[in-house]
């Protein structure tokens, strides 16, 4: 037995900890419980939806039910009240479950209902974030990154406790399904877990400044339409070590932002159109797959999705096969975007380089900027008539129907780790 890679403490390098108990069983459990739990759900003629494999539907001429599965956590929604009653009947008794009422409380996520829609929020969560790190105390910052990043030499010593940095860049990752504006510092710190040095670590402690001023914000979720629109924009050798460009997008549902990604580009792009170009492909691969999505969900699409970039040549080169001579060198997958053009599937759009919202996950950005772009997220405070004590608190109204024990299934939720 050893200390996980990674996480080797050096004061206590030989020791282990001892294990007296196997909380969640051997690795199988959690296969082996959804392929149990699944058949029960296909018995009781639901479909397994093809596009998301947690997702399970069932449709008749009265009714229609919807359950989303998460290990050991499932969430039900219908418009037939009676009926879903009759389900949890039958699972209660093939399963040792229990029923814990509307939704308010799901995998370290607070939802509150208010009278515009729904609020999304990690206070809890990024509050237990900042005792970790020791960080209670510390004084706000208004950006979670600065716009001329420091380059001393005391920057480049390795950093001291390198287990402690890679522990809170896993957990900032689960912090940013309701944070989407930490996407791109999150990302950027998360690329020197392997070798974390002084400078790293002050970029992180940056965030968490960032975080104790924020610890209330959150994703808000209104009644909108359902139209499909996404931005697309790129860094173009962003990465000073390898020259790599940063691809991102977010794509909104109405005025809902449901989806949002900051990521290097496997390979370098020989060009900005290139690189805009590349990220173009990924937001219209996820704008895709979204569409199958509605279509379960009986979503009707009323209109094309819009993909807006700020780039011309590269929508020229989505747009135009005559520029064939210039993007020989791209592969084939990446022309993906120009078939869902021309088969008018997809409309690409132009938009200033200034109402660009997915230029938050590339670049540094000024304050003024960042927090103009972070409003444009649907990312806020928590209204005040839920601050205080009705933030976030786990209780027997939890949300969701929980089995009381299949082996003790392992839910990341429990603990500050990655999802």
């Amino acid at each position: 037995m050893d200390q996980p890679l990674g996480f080797v403490d050096p004061q206590n390098a030989s020791l282990v900890c001892k294990l007296h108990k196997a909380l969640y069983g051997l690795k199988q459990d959690p296969r082996a419980w959804f392929s149990t739990f699944s058949s029960f759900l296909l018995s009781e003629e639901f479909i397994q939806s093809k596009c998301d494999s947690s997702l399970f539907i069932r449709k008749s001429s009265t009714s229609v039910t919807y359950i989303l599965i998460y290990v050991g956590n499932i969430l039900f929604t219908g418009n037939n009240q009676s009926y879903i009653q009759t389900l949890l009947a039958h699972m209660h008794l093939a399963f040792s479950m229990k029923k814990l009422g509307n939704i308010s409380y799901f995998l370290g996520i607070s939802v509150q209902p208010n009278s515009h829609g729904f609020f999304l929020s990690q206070y809890t969560y990024a509050t237990e974030l900042l005792v970790k790190a020791g960080m209670v105390d510390c004084k706000p910052y208004a950006i979670p990154i600065s716009v001329k990043l420091p380059n001393e030499a005391a920057d480049s010593l390795p950093c001291a406790q390198p287990f402690l940095y890679r522990s809170i860049d896993g957990t900032l990752q689960y912090l940013t399904i309701t944070r989407p504006e930490l996407s791109y510092v999150v990302n950027q710190a998360c690329q020197f877990m392997h070798s974390p040095t002084v400078g790293h670590l002050s970029l992180v402690k940056l965030i968490l400044r960032y975080v104790k001023g924020t610890l209330v914000h959150g994703l808000h979720f209104t009644s909108s339409h359902f139209g499909l629109h996404a931005y697309s924009d790129s860094n173009w050798a962003g990465d000073l070590a390898d020259k790599r460009s940063t691809s991102s997008y977010c794509v909104y549902l109405g005025n809902n932002l449901i989806s949002w990604s900051s990521k290097k580009q496997s390979t370098v792009s020989r060009s900005s159109t290139e690189a805009e170009y590349r990220s173009s492909v990924h937001t219209a691969a996820e704008l895709t797959w979204l569409q199958m999505l509605l279509v379960d969900f009986s979503i009707p699409h009323t209109s094309l999705p819009v993909l807006w970039c700020d780039y011309l040549s590269s929508i020229s080169l989505s747009t135009n096969s005559a520029f064939h001579s210039r993007s020989k060198h791209i592969e084939v997958d990446c022309h993906f975007v120009r078939d869902k053009v021309v088969a008018h599937q997809l409309i690409l759009k132009y938009v200033h380089t200034t109402d660009q919202l997915a230029v938050i996950f590339t670049k540094p950005l000024s304050t003024a900027h960042f927090s103009y772009l972070t409003h444009k997220l649907m990312v806020s405070h928590l209204p005040m008539c839920l601050t205080g004590d009705d933030r976030e608190r786990p209780s027997a109204d939890h949300n969701l129907a929980d089995p009381v024990d299949h082996n003790a299934v392992h839910n990341p939720a429990d603990h500050n780790g990655v999802v």
